[in-house]
């Protein structure tokens, strides 16, 4: 399992998504609000825009915020917000990519840096742990939507590239260019899903130990924690007996 999969699956279970509700909520708003800022307020016209509305009505994001985000950006009164990504290594050599949106880079950087700084990590240049991950989209689903059998079909169908299923659902992968389409065939048939985002799927990982994995997730929550990061990935795994103590702790 990756190591990002493996985060979210941690916190998941110890509840910490309903107590980060509102600031996830105030991310995707972010995501809309430029989206619609550099194109057309249309999401029919506008294909980031559209998957930005995908993403936030996956997470259950209330119709009254998703169109408040976008009437910000035609007000001509939003911020101005650059898209920046963030690249280094955690713990144990773990590489770690953190996206950003911010209106004050010198802010946001000095943030991040900090962060890589207190947990022993090392923030490099663009491009220096990229090459460690593939640029795809993911469409998470409950176990609930379907049969593994049932889904994959389905993600077939939709011109998906792979699906992972187990006890915690289903987990769709596809071409980065094709997210938007690929989540809109399979809400049809599969309903509304659990997530829909653009990620960076790591190609080499790293194995750890439970205490470089306790280190790393920490990192991650602090990089989360952060109103201009909008994403984290790295590219960490653990074994399964170490997975389960973290989970039970």
């Amino acid at each position: 399992m990756a190591g990002h999969s493996q985060y979210k699956n941690i916190m998941h279970r110890k509840g910490r998504q309903d107590a980060a509700k509102a600031k996830l909520f105030s991310k995707l708003a972010r995501e809309i609000t430029v989206s619609a800022k550099h194109g057309t307020p249309d999401p029919e016209m506008n294909a980031r825009l559209r998957l930005a509305i995908q993403a936030a009505r996956a997470e259950n994001m209330p119709k009254d915020n998703i169109e408040r985000a976008i009437k910000k950006a035609q007000g001509g009164d939003a911020d101005t917000y650059e898209a920046i990504r963030y690249e280094g290594y955690g713990p144990g050599g773990v590489a770690i990519i953190a996206e950003a949106l911010t209106d004050n880079r010198n802010r946001t950087g000095g943030a991040v840096r900090a962060v890589f700084t207190k947990y022993g990590g090392n923030l490099g240049a663009t491009g220096s742990v990229a090459h460690m991950f593939a640029h795809v989209g993911e469409i998470t689903y409950p176990g609930g939507a379907g049969s593994a059998d049932a889904v994959l079909d389905a993600a077939i169908d939709a011109g998906a590239d792979d699906v992972n299923s187990d006890a915690d659902g289903h987990v769709v992968t596809c071409a980065f260019e094709s997210l938007g389409t690929v989540a809109a065939a399979l809400e049809d048939k599969l309903g509304q899903p659990r997530s829909v985002k653009p990620i960076w799927k790591p190609s080499l990982s790293t194995q750890v130990d439970e205490e470089k994995a306790e280190s790393i997730m920490k990192m991650i929550a602090a990089l989360d924690d952060d109103d201009d990061v909008q994403n984290v990935f790295a590219n960490f795994e653990i074994s399964d007996e170490v997975l389960k103590k973290l989970t039970a702790a």
